[in-house]
């Protein structure tokens, strides 16, 4: 990865967007546990809880247990999105759900490696528990089908 050349722009906001995904992701999670005993439910307004869970498994507890094979699985996607962004990083707008996708990984990757499992605590009424880091994941998977849904100009 080059800093310079036309898409040097690109990685640099990539990153920065990254870590502060990174930032806002362990920083709500560090506040979520220190103001809440695991298991905690509190109302913030009718349909939006707080709770301190923990997840071992990926998105939803699906795969629960994997352990390694989880953080291998993290660390290939992971790979697979910067070779996709390398290829492309010129493209208009690719940086964002990369810096999206690539923050939340690393987001739920650090809780992963530190406590071997993913705090979520975002708790809506008929949706499992999430947290900061799977919303930028969402957002990201969406914005790479709109940004690979647009023709690249020129």
């Amino acid at each position: 990865m080059s800093l310079q050349g036309p898409g040097a722009r690109a990685w640099r906001l990539a990153l920065a967007l990254c870590g502060i995904m990174v930032a806002a992701d362990q920083g709500s999670k560090a506040a979520i546990q220190s103001g809440l005993v695991p298991g905690e439910r509190v109302s913030v307004f009718p349909g939006l809880h707080l709770t301190d869970v923990h997840n071992k498994g990926i998105a939803f507890g699906l795969a629960g247990g994997g352990g390694a094979g989880l953080i291998v699985l993290t660390m290939a996607a992971l790979a697979l999105i910067l070779v996709l962004f390398a290829r492309n990083a010129t493209r208009p707008g690719l940086w964002v759900p990369v810096g999206l996708l690539a923050g939340g990984a690393f987001g739920n990757l650090a809780d992963r490696v530190r406590i071997d499992s993913v705090t979520d605590f975002i708790d809506l009424p008929v949706w499992p528990a999430f947290n900061l880091a799977d919303v930028a994941i969402v957002l990201g998977v969406a914005g790479l089908v709109l940004v690979f849904m647009e023709e690249p100009q020129g």
